[in-house]
């Protein structure tokens, strides 16, 4: 392009996903550092200064939207997590995003991927966005991003793809819809990026996308206290009861925490990746919660975490999928 034109950029959040592989990045990827607001926004203007071929001035972003679903006011402030919310408003409020929340039920959040998808057609008409990027990964945008082609409006997708083992040792997945990234103009897999397989970006590149944490936790490296308090007492004289059981938050750290139940002799050990619809940072000291008994290579823990009377029935086996399926 070579040209003194403003590009104009709109940049979309399906807040759901970016808080996902956020956590991630922050708790079990070497970096132990969460994602930066402003620094993926200043790696996509300069992205896009160079695959357009123009000057990184002329490329702004002039519109960002945030979609996420939100718990009522009142069930917030009972959870003490009203300032967490409000702490996170204030980083969006300062690098120009406008939020769209949507209200949870005990279902979970609904309606995100319409809303977002409503939001973009009609703001890309309107302003006539030269690129959309979308950081989201599930395949129901591909019909989105067929309109915003018939538009003529070019469309970046900030993509993740990894898997990992937690802490029980089980593996976790998360996939971006290949169809997705196939429709669009500049599908970016950021992973790949991320993890230093694209000569062109430097570690300054690569390390401004995130934030800089004021000190690091490894969850590999518990305190002594930490130690003492999970313990190696001997093993139960009983196996643990089947099915689910409920359990009391007695410690919340970053990204762990532990349990206490009446049905064995020590307190149980969960990482964040065992909540199921779930944040850890919703967590409140105290707090109930149902479980099923796990091991891992230091005892018995708690997996498949929910709150009382939220486990889903499991899907039948002619239903299920590959984890790395697309969306």
């Amino acid at each position: 392009m070579n040209d003194s034109r403003l590009l104009k950029i709109g940049i979309f959040y399906d807040g759901n996903y970016f808080y996902h592989v956020s956590n991630y990045y922050c708790y079990a990827h070497d970096r132990r550092a969460r994602l930066s607001i402003s620094g993926l926004h200043d790696f996509v203007r300069r992205y896009i200064s160079r695959v357009e071929n123009a000057d990184p001035k002329f490329c702004q972003v002039v519109d960002c939207h945030y979609f996420r679903g939100r718990l009522p006011a009142m069930e917030a402030n009972a959870r003490q997590i009203l300032l967490n919310e409000r702490m996170f408003d204030d980083i969006l409020m300062r690098e120009g995003v406008v939020t769209h929340y949507l209200p949870v039920t005990r279902s979970g959040e609904k309606g995100v991927d319409v809303s977002l998808s409503l939001e973009v057609l009609e703001l890309s008409i309107y302003k006539k966005f030269d690129v959309v990027v979308l950081i989201a990964s599930d395949g129901d945008y591909v019909p989105l991003v067929r309109k915003l082609n018939s538009l003529g409006t070019r469309v970046m997708v900030l993509g993740w793809d990894f898997e990992y083992l937690d802490e029980n040792g089980n593996p976790r997945y998360t996939a971006t819809s290949t169809k997705m990234m196939n429709e669009v103009t500049y599908p970016v897999w950021m992973h790949k990026i991320i993890d230093g397989q694209d000569p062109l970006f430097s570690e300054n590149d690569i390390s401004s996308m995130f934030v800089t944490p004021s000190y690091r936790e490894d969850k590999s490296f518990m305190s002594e206290e930490d130690m003492s308090f999970y313990g190696a007492p001997p093993a139960p004289t009983e196996p643990p009861p089947e099915g689910r059981c409920t359990g009391q938050i007695l410690q919340l750290k970053n990204g762990y925490g532990f349990l206490g139940t009446d049905l064995t002799n020590k307190n149980l050990f969960f990482f964040w990746e065992d909540l199921e619809g779930l944040d850890f940072n919703e967590l409140v000291l105290g707090e109930h919660l149902e479980f099923e008994f796990g091991t891992n290579e230091r005892g018995e823990c708690a997996r498949h975490i929910t709150r009382p009377g939220c486990y889903p029935p499991p899907k039948p086996v002619e239903e299920s999928e590959s984890p790395l399926s697309e969306s």
